[in-house]
């Protein structure tokens, strides 16, 4: 047991076991061609982990933002292909639009120790993103562990990240989560003085509860791009209620509550 009390892989024993490993491969494609391969790159550690413990290594993640159902588009068949060169070994491709369904289950029944199976886009099936019961169990029934190792999803509470969880006996970290949870759990919890963050990107609801555990803890706070537009936006529209009480996003008050806590901290 390690990293801030979490167990990773090098905690489980994998023998013969089925475990299910999330990764990110939600990485960029043109005409079908991979233009960027540093996410799976960065999963291959955990993943020849557990091939050489000889676990049977099924492998799941998301890709891109599937709207209606599957789409050829999103598919992960390049990655499976991509694995295939880099593990110098068959990655077989459980090509089945319901993630787990007829075709996924018979190539996780006929895997053998060291075998490795990609899952289809975990988001061909519509519950992934409302960490629906019915797929969280669904892929809980391929595995005996279940290991995390996508650090860029981990703070979705998706299925395939936190629903799977619950209908597991054993869940590990793999080794790219683990250095993140190393690097952030030193970076925030014995910081070097003075301790600046500098926060960007679009998505900043996501990053609200970051933002407030931050706020005890840095010295200042930086936004940039478009998080500083968001945010500003945001506070000045806290001091006029009656617009404020309009928007249809609730969590803007929190935004709010950590520009004056910051304002009079600064």
């Amino acid at each position: 047991m390690s990293i801030l009390n979490k167990k990773t892989v090098d905690d489980i024993n994998a023998k013969g076991k089925r475990v299910l490993v999330r990764c990110d491969f939600n990485v960029p494609l043109k005409d079908g061609v991979i233009t960027d391969e540093n996410r799976i790159n960065a999963a291959l550690p955990t993943i020849q982990k557990l091939i050489n413990d000889g676990a049977k290594v099924i492998l799941c993640s998301h890709l891109g933002k599937p709207k209606n159902g599957p789409e050829a588009k999103f598919s992960l068949a390049p990655v499976a292909a991509r694995l295939t060169e880099k593990l110098g070994k068959e990655v077989v491709f459980a090509a089945d639009d319901t993630v787990v369904g007829e075709n996924a289950k018979a190539a996780v029944a006929a895997m053998k120790d060291g075998d490795v199976v990609l899952l289809e886009n975990t988001r061909f099936r519509a519950e992934e993103t409302k960490n629906g019961e019915a797929f969280s169990k669904d892929l809980a029934s391929l595995c005996d562990i279940y290991v995390n190792d996508a650090f860029g999803a981990a703070h979705r509470a998706h299925c395939s990240t936190v629903g799977v969880t619950e209908y597991v006996e054993e869940a590990a970290v793999g080794y790219l989560m683990g250095k993140e949870l190393k690097y952030l759990g030193n970076a925030v919890e014995d910081p070097e003085r003075p301790f600046v963050t500098i926060l960007g990107g679009a998505k900043v609801a996501d990053k609200l509860n970051v933002i407030e555990n931050l706020l005890n803890k840095a010295e200042r706070l930086t936004f940039l791009s478009s998080a500083a537009v968001w945010l500003s936006h945001s506070f000045a529209l806290s001091a006029t209620p009656a617009v404020f009480q309009s928007l249809t996003k609730q969590r803007l008050t929190t935004a709010a509550k950590c520009s004056k806590r910051r304002r009079k901290r600064a």
